[in-house]
């Protein structure tokens, strides 16, 4: 388990979350995560630098920044996939507009 993975939980109202906790914490019994909705059913909400969108299986996904929370780590299941590569900078910025404000 790693920090930008995603996980498909199994809720419908949530397809993904992502993991976004700090990889030397990963022996905690929970995670924190960033619920992933389709783009579409939360254009009304996307703000590009705190709710950025990003795809995954060519599909465009919005990170819910606002909702982040946390999930017991033994609830996530396998990662679908990683998104460290080509998102890192965009998650960070969302978070660090959450938590600071720029």
């Amino acid at each position: 388990m790693a920090r930008f993975d995603v996980y498909a939980p199994k809720r419908r109202e949530v397809p993904y979350v992502l993991e976004v906790q700090a990889y030397l914490l990963s022996d905690l019994a929970s995670v924190v995560v960033v619920p992933l909705v389709p783009a579409d059913t939360a254009r009304a909400e996307t703000m590009r630098k705190l709710k950025p969108v990003i795809t995954i299986k060519d599909q465009s996904f919005c990170l819910m920044t606002t909702d982040i929370g946390t999930l017991r780590r033994a609830s996530l299941g396998k990662p679908v996939v990683n998104v460290e590569e080509p998102y890192r900078a965009v998650i960070v910025d969302a978070l660090d507009f959450l938590f600071q404000g720029f």
